[in-house]
């Protein structure tokens, strides 16, 4: 046998080891999970049922029951997983009929389907098909079954169905990542998470514009805005030399949303105001919006013509599709390195 061989079986019996640990993982905190919150949705039933579920009642005794579970146990028992436990149970009050296949995730989308019997052809098909929340989610919301039962001819939904959904299929990894698991073991939230990507795509972007060679000088990171006893915090600000002006940067992580460029408009007038040299040019802003799935760049101009921007300042900017180009690439990066999505 061959040095390669004896490599390639090496790396065989580990990976099967370990694909082996972390599903039996996956297992043991989905199975302690799920019954974990089906018996907490029974001990809440069973206290209301005692002659006192008045709703009024009930949600006093909820909203007291999260503050000390949440006080000891974290965000996962806030009222709002609460009342889902509660849900659960009396959606489905014989522990025996539940599918321990099937993560939490999938059961708060599952139990608001006020149909029993739609309800058990989702879940039965979520674990035929290894469907993820995001894929269950999508079915329920395109009527899957009820179209199902309506249809004569059921080959074109089924196929419709599985295009859209085999991308979409269970993952290990993105198992673990699960807020409501995070949130079950008490541990850092996605926020965090999100946060840690945040910092990268800075980082990166900072590096990105250094290594452009048109006159980028790097001035401050998450400066502070202090204006009318409000603090604004700018990522990234860049001077440019070839142009004589401030670029100013904002990155979020989500849409882009009229807020965001109203915002970034307001610094962009703070900074001209506070900041800019007589024979500086004015400032310009710019918004980065990075998705899981795509990402947006947005200059903000507010003295300048598209046109004369376009003509004076784009031969020294990235432009807009470039820097997009360049923040999904990152966020690519980033997440394949920490597993987040």
């Amino acid at each position: 046998m061959s040095d390669n061989n004896i490599s390639v079986q090496l790396l065989s019996d580990i990976r099967q080891l370990l694909t082996h640990a972390r599903q039996t993982l996956v297992q043991t905190v989905n199975t302690a999970m799920v019954q974990t919150y089906w018996h907490v949705g029974r001990i809440i039933v069973e206290h209301e049922q005692q002659g006192q579920a008045r709703a009024e009642y009930g949600k006093q005794v909820l909203a007291q029951l999260a503050l000390s579970l949440t006080a000891e146990f974290g965000k996962g028992f806030d009222a709002s997983n609460l009342r889902n436990m509660r849900r659960f149970y009396l959606a489905y009050p014989i522990q025996e009929t539940l599918s321990l296949k099937l993560s939490w995730s999938h059961y708060c989308k599952i139990i608001r389907i006020e149909n029993a019997q739609a309800r058990d052809w989702y879940a039965n098909e979520c674990i035929a098909s290894h469907w993820s929340v995001r894929a269950l989610e999508r079915q329920i919301s395109a009527l899957y079954y009820e179209r199902l039962l309506a249809s004569t001819d059921k080959a074109p939904v089924i196929r419709e169905a599985n295009d859209k959904t085999s991308e979409l299929q269970t993952d290990i990894k993105h198992y673990l990542r699960d807020p409501y698991i995070l949130d079950f073991l008490n541990l850092p939230s996605s926020a965090v998470l999100e946060s840690t990507i945040e910092q990268g795509l800075i980082d990166n972007l900072q590096q990105f514009l250094l290594e452009l060679g048109r006159g980028f000088a790097f001035v401050s990171r998450q400066q502070r805005l202090s204006v009318a006893d409000q603090d604004f915090y700018l990522d990234l600000v860049f001077y440019n030399f070839k142009l004589k002006c401030f670029l100013l940067i904002d990155i979020k992580l989500g849409k882009l949303t009229h807020q965001d460029v109203g915002q970034m408009d307001t610094y962009v007038r703070i900074y001209d105001q506070h900041y800019k040299s007589p024979d500086d040019n004015p400032t310009i802003g710019l918004i980065l919006c990075s998705e899981k799935s795509q990402a947006v760049a947005k200059y903000s101009v507010l003295t300048d013509s598209p046109q004369l921007f376009a003509s004076k300042y784009l031969p020294y900017l990235p432009t807009e599709e470039e820097l997009r180009l360049e923040l999904q690439r990152e966020r690519t990066m980033l997440t394949d390195e920490d597993g987040t999505t």
